[in-house]
């Protein structure tokens, strides 16, 4: 970056570099003040710290576009999958319906999880931690639970990353070849 001056004068081919730089210095930098804490005077740790939300503001970003395409496949997805999933969640997880008190339970199960998820940076499925809860109410209550149901939610977990590799895969070198 000194040489060039901004990252906009940066050659192409040198890019993905300095921005890959740029996010392992900002993550350096928030570990090793959760870690290992280095006392600064109030000018350094100031410094420090503008240095760091300028990283962040650089590397941890995600376009408009990005964010409209997400919205857009989350909202078809619900609109088109939204009857089979109340169903496989409410009715074809445990051997009898879901009482009151058993989706209660869960909901709160999947939100304080969610929550303490959130808190902690961690990143979980909202349709997988729900599945999870009403499955626990099912089996707390001795309702039974529905193998086959449950073996191809399992399956479904279990495939889903793989899948999203090998679509994001194909999808890029299609971009690719095309651009």
């Amino acid at each position: 970056m000194k040489t060039h001056g901004s990252l906009s004068k940066v050659p192409a081919h040198a890019v993905a570099n300095v921005r890959n730089d740029m996010y392992l210095m900002s993550e350096a930098l928030r570990l090793l003040e959760k870690k290992h804490p280095i006392r600064f005077d109030a000018e350094t740790a100031a410094n420090v710290q503008a240095f760091a939300r300028l990283l962040d503001h650089a590397t941890k970003f995600i376009p408009l576009w990005v964010k409209i395409a997400v919205a857009i496949a989350l909202g078809l997805g619900t609109m088109v999958g939204w009857k089979r999933i109340a169903i496989t969640v409410g009715e074809k997880i445990g051997k009898t319906h879901l009482t009151y008190a058993q989706g209660a339970s869960a909901e709160s199960v999947a939100m304080s999880t969610i929550a303490a998820a959130d808190m902690f940076g961690l990143p979980v499925s909202t349709t997988h931690v729900l599945s999870s809860g009403v499955a626990g109410t099912m089996a707390a209550n001795r309702s039974g639970l529905q193998t086959a149901t449950l073996r191809n939610l399992l399956m479904a977990w279990v495939l889903t990353l793989p899948a999203a590799i090998a679509l994001a895969g194909g999808l890029y070198l299609l971009f690719r070849a095309l651009g």
